[in-house]
This record gives structure tokens, C-alpha cells and sequence, in this order.
């Protein structure tokens, strides 16, 4: 007589249950992910051992010293305490409210050279503007820039042009009043800013193209796009869009892929009323409290951020930039935005694994 099965116990597994993505697509993703990162490690290798040198001294033909390398990094340092990053910017990366500092010193100096020619009697003042600037006069050996006394002179001019806009004693101009007053820390950041001017004109040796590629453009001293910058952003656009059809192509045609339909499923929940919050649930009500805030208050720092664009002066009739200028709400904006994103991200993650 055969056994009766047994009534109690654990149930018995059937069977697996089916997974909702195909295994191929977790392997397809770890390579995607590992393949993404060695290309940023290499990119990130590639820019540092292709990076511009800092001259340790820019001088003219008679070997007057304009500025010197320890400048150019000390002027670093005064454009970041300054916050100037969230008020203009460098490299054409996209100005905000204040100018792009390389853009408005290549353009504000070759006129300046141009200038200069044209007063000397040049037969032709653009065509040795061009060559001023594209020239590649840095020896590598003595780590020494040369300057024509055009350039040198656009220099001294370009400085008094910045201790005006950043140090305005009343302001106006997006940023607190005197905002930067020292004279040393001026020419500083006016060598950061002729620097980066440099290395966007002057042909990088063995090349037909400056440092960037010729970024900023600047007609005045011959800087075009060149043929690299144009068919790497085009290309970089049609891969993105392609492979973003194509991949959304092959989720909505073929099954086979992993996601068995799971647009069908029913889903149930349970009625809030019959949920039953743990202790550590409830506590997560402080973290959305204070996450609501500081989006609120980056909500209210954006609308005076973007308020400057419209009134320089005054918050209709405050004069806030004494206290809140421009660069200071443009950074609590960006940072608070990380900071309330982080705290609702803890919030999710105790409130679930509680």
C-alpha cells in the first residue's frame, strides 16, 4: 500500500520563477558600463598628457616680464574664491550671466593688437593680428612664452578693463559691490584669463589648430572651427539619437529580448487606510520635511537667479546683489538641487527597507 504524501511542511517549489529580463540583457549592461568607464579613463588620460603648458614666464621680445606661471595659477585661484565659475565662465563652456572670460579676452585683445598695428602704418593690421596670436612663440626647453609688445599692451589695457568690472563699487553688474579690489589679484586673474586666450589661438606645435581646437571661435585672430570639432559633434549627435531609436526599436518589435509582456500585467495594491507604517517609516516624514524645504528655497534662488537677467539693479526696488549677488544664488541653486535630491533618496531607502 503506497505512503500518503504528507500534509504538513513547507509547500514544494514547482518552479522557477521566470526572470523579467533576459540574462543577456544584465551581461549587455555590466560590458556597456565597463566599456563607458575605460573610455572617460582614457579621455581623462589622453587630456592630461595633451593639456597646454603654464609658461613659468610670458615676456615681451625685449624680455620684460608680462606675468609668470605662479600668476596664472594664483589668478586660478581668485577666479574659483570668486565664484566667477557661476557668473561667466572659460573656454566658451557657456557664459551665464557674466561674460566668457577667454572669449572676451581674445576678442577684447586682438582688437587692441589690431589696433596697435594699425597706428604703427601696417599695410596689412589683420593679417599681423592673426599671426600674433597664432603663432606658437613657447620654448619648451626654457619653459618661456614670448609676447609681441602688441600683445603686452593689450595686457595692461585688459587689466584696467577688469579691475573696472570686478571691482564696480556699486555693483550693477550681477556680483556684490568691489567684488575684487586688490591690484596683485587682478593682474592674477588677468593672466588666467590671457592664458587661457593663449592656449584658444596659438597653434599647438606640430599642428595646423590652437590647443582647443580653435574653441572659442574668434574671426579677429583666425580661430574657425576645424574639421575634427565639426565631425565629431555631428557624429556624436547621430550616434545618440540612432542608437536611442534603435534601442527603443527593439523593445517594442521583439519579445524574445526579455520583457515577456509585462506592460499587461495587472498591478493590486493595498488600500492606504489598511497600511501599517513601521517607527522607522514615521521618522522618514522629517527627511521629506526637509527635503520639501530646500526645494523651496532652490526654487525661490532660481526665480532671483533668473530675476538678474531682467534687473541688474535692484529686486524690485531691494538691492539684493549687496547681499545676494548673482554668482552666490547661482550656486546655492545648483548645490541645493544636490543636497534635496540626496536626502529624498535616503528618505526612499529607509522608508522601503523598513
Amino acid at each position: 500500500m503506497a505512503a500518503a504524501p504528507p500534509t504538513g511542511g513547507p509547500p514544494q517549489v514547482t518552479g522557477r520563477r521566470k526572470r523579467m529580463i533576459a540574462r543577456g540583457w544584465t551581461q549587455a549592461a555590466i560590458l556597456v558600463t565597463l566599456g563607458g568607464f575605460f573610455v572617460l579613463a582614457l579621455l581623462a588620460m589622453r587630456t592630461y598628457q595633451a593639456q597646454p603648458p603654464i609658461p613659468d614666464r610670458t615676456v615681451t621680445p625685449t624680455g620684460q616680464v608680462v606675468f609668470t606661471g605662479q600668476d596664472v595659477r594664483d589668478g586660478q585661484k581668485v577666479f574659483l574664491r570668486s565664484g566667477l565659475m557661476q557668473y561667466g565662465s572659460i573656454y566658451g563652456h557657456g557664459a551665464y550671466l557674466g561674460p566668457d572670460f577667454t572669449a572676451d579676452y581674445l576678442d577684447r585683445s586682438a582688437t587692441s593688437v589690431r589696433r596697435s598695428h594699425e597706428r604703427a602704418g601696417s599695410a596689412d593690421a589683420g593679417a599681423q593680428t592673426v599671426r600674433d596670436f597664432r603663432t606658437n612663440r613657447y620654448d619648451a626647453g626654457t619653459r618661456t612664452l614670448v609676447w609681441t609688445d602688441a600683445q603686452a599692451a593689450a595686457f595692461t589695457e585688459l587689466t584696467r578693463h577688469y579691475a573696472d568690472l570686478l571691482g564696480t563699487p556699486d555693483g550693477k553688474q550681477g556680483l556684490r559691490p568691489s567684488a575684487i579690489t586688490d591690484p596683485d589679484e587682478i593682474h592674477d586673474i588677468t593672466a588666467y584669463f590671457g592664458w587661457t586666450a593663449w592656449t584658444a589661438a596659438a597653434e599647438r606645435p606640430g599642428h595646423d589648430y590652437s590647443y582647443t581646437n580653435n574653441w572659442p571661435s574668434e574671426s579677429l585672430v583666425g580661430n574657425e572651427p576645424t574639421g575634427h570639432t565639426v565631425t565629431w559633434s555631428v557624429l556624436s549627435l547621430i550616434f545618440l539619437l540612432v542608437g536611442t531609436g534603435g534601442l527603443f526599436a527593439a523593445f517594442g518589435r521583439w519579445n524574445f529580448l526579455g520583457w515577456h509582456r509585462r506592460d499587461h500585467r495587472e498591478l493590486r495594491f493595498h488600500a492606504p487606510d489598511r497600511v501599517r507604517l513601521t517607527p522607522a517609516q514615521r521618522t522618514t516624514a522629517w527627511f521629506f520635511l526637509v527635503m520639501a524645504a530646500l526645494f523651496l528655497v532652490q526654487a525661490l534662488l532660481g526665480a532671483t537667479a533668473q530675476h538678474y537677467r531682467a534687473d541688474l539693479g535692484s529686486f524690485f526696488g531691494i538691492p539684493l546683489d549687496q547681499w545676494l549677488p548673482y554668482n552666490l544664488a547661482r550656486t546655492w541653486h545648483t548645490q541645493l538641487a544636490i543636497f534635496w535630491v540626496v536626502t529624498s533618496f535616503l528618505a526612499i531607502g529607509v522608508f522601503i527597507t523598513s
